[in-house]
């Protein structure tokens, strides 16, 4: 699609006016028929995103995975990722545990009803019981998870297939060209799904804004800052340095490739959803082997959470601060690994943080009906930290992809 990235940019400017224009004139009918026209175009962008996400997540593994077998640096690649997804989240925690304890949002906040809040939550787990249930659900039927859109197994089951596709067989090549044709078809279906995407990601953002209640969020805008300051610090200063480092591509080159992912995570709150986007930009606009980008970004869609790891950390302290619960040294070192496991399990929804959030409060023994104050401000953030994940997912890919080059 020709000037894709002026299309998304001028559409996702629009959605924000004409969502503005709505919340300003709630009773007007023609603005009404917008609005809806907007979440159904929103809706059909998603869907069709989700259709392709789990064939693309399988193929492009095993593809990737199994087109490392004539460059023999799979190692490298495994330990460069893995060394980069556990080093950029463990910086993201750290500041924003610095910034919390430094600010201390919510000291002196008196909330005395936390029942008045309707709170609607899993059942929290011990983290002895999260972790169990965790690596266990790693090893689940992989029918079943391609059925059901379980990204975590699949990810296993496509690496088991992409290794065993790596041993020096002449047997196997048929499997190999199998596999290679298979994400050829998928991605060209991603570049139709391309077609349709200004328009996706101008109705999410018209009902972004229509839907969001800016006043809830009074009691709590200091928190709310310093966690949108972390992440813009960590997506603005941190990760394009780290860039720049190992890459020499400056702050502004990453920008101009990268927007239409950004701007879809930020418009969709999912760092899956983006994922067929990603990796056509990697691709196309950084020159990123296909071998590199189909490994790290998949597994970085549901591994590689930074936004969401250093939003948990910072969320269970204020909510410490909110109680009066002064966290200690012991307690806030459990709270930094914690958030870090529990972003892991996190999966790339809209929102999907708070599924594990209920986990980290009860770990350290705070209320989860505190969960009420934090379910509102959710949406806002997710859009912050979504987009914080995917260029997390994007540096680290271009990083790689330099080390394996030299």
């Amino acid at each position: 699609m020709k000037n894709a990235n002026k299309y998304i940019l001028l559409a996702a400017i629009a959605g924000i006016i004409i969502g503005l224009v709505i919340k300003k004139f709630p009773d007007s009918l023609i603005l009404q028929y917008v609005s809806d026209i907007s979440i159904l175009a929103g809706q059909i962008f998603i869907t069709t995103l989700k259709m392709i996400l789990v064939p693309l997540v399988f193929f492009s593994i095993v593809n990737g995975i199994s087109n490392l077998a004539s460059s023999n640096k799979a190692g490298t690649i495994w330990r460069s990722t893995l060394l980069y997804f556990a080093g950029t989240m463990f910086f993201a925690v750290f500041i924003a545990m610095i910034a919390m304890n430094l600010f201390k949002p919510g000291i002196g906040v008196s909330i005395d009803a936390w029942q008045l809040n309707e709170v609607v939550t899993s059942e929290a787990l011990s983290f002895k019981d999260f972790i169990y249930q965790f690596i266990l659900g790693l090893f689940e039927n992989p029918f079943a998870s391609l059925a059901n859109g379980k990204i975590l197994p699949l990810i296993i089951f496509s690496i088991l297939i992409g290794i065993a596709l790596n041993e020096k067989n002449k047997a196997l090549n048929s499997a190999r060209d199998f596999f290679k044709s298979f994400y050829e078809i998928i991605f060209k279906i991603v570049n139709w799904i391309m077609y349709i995407a200004p328009f996706g990601i101008f109705g999410l953002l018209v009902n972004m804004v229509v839907s969001q209640n800016i006043t809830i969020f009074s009691q709590v805008g200091i928190f709310m800052l310093i966690v949108i300051g972390v992440i813009l610090f960590h997506g603005i200063i941190f990760l394009p340095t780290l860039l720049f480092i190992f890459n020499r591509v400056n702050i502004l080159s990453l920008w101009k490739g990268g927007r239409v992912s950004f701007i879809s995570a930020f418009a969709t709150s999912s760092s899956s959803a983006t994922l067929p986007i990603t990796l056509k930009a990697s691709q196309n606009n950084f020159g990123a082997s296909k071998d590199v980008s189909n490994f790290v970004l998949p597994i970085g869609a549901t591994m590689n959470m930074d936004g969401t790891a250093m939003y948990e950390a910072a969320a269970a302290l204020f909510i410490a601060n909110l109680v009066g619960l002064d966290l200690g040294l012991s307690q806030q070192f459990v709270l930094f690994f914690i958030a870090m496991i529990a972003s892991i399990g996190a999966p790339g929804i809209p929102s999907a943080g708070m599924v594990t959030m209920a986990m980290v409060l009860q770990v350290l023994g705070l209320p989860l009906e505190a969960l009420g104050i934090l379910i509102p401000m959710d949406r806002l953030l997710d859009t912050f930290r979504t987009t914080v994940n995917v260029e997390g997912d994007l540096v680290g890919t271009l990083i790689i992809d330099k080390l394996v080059k030299d």
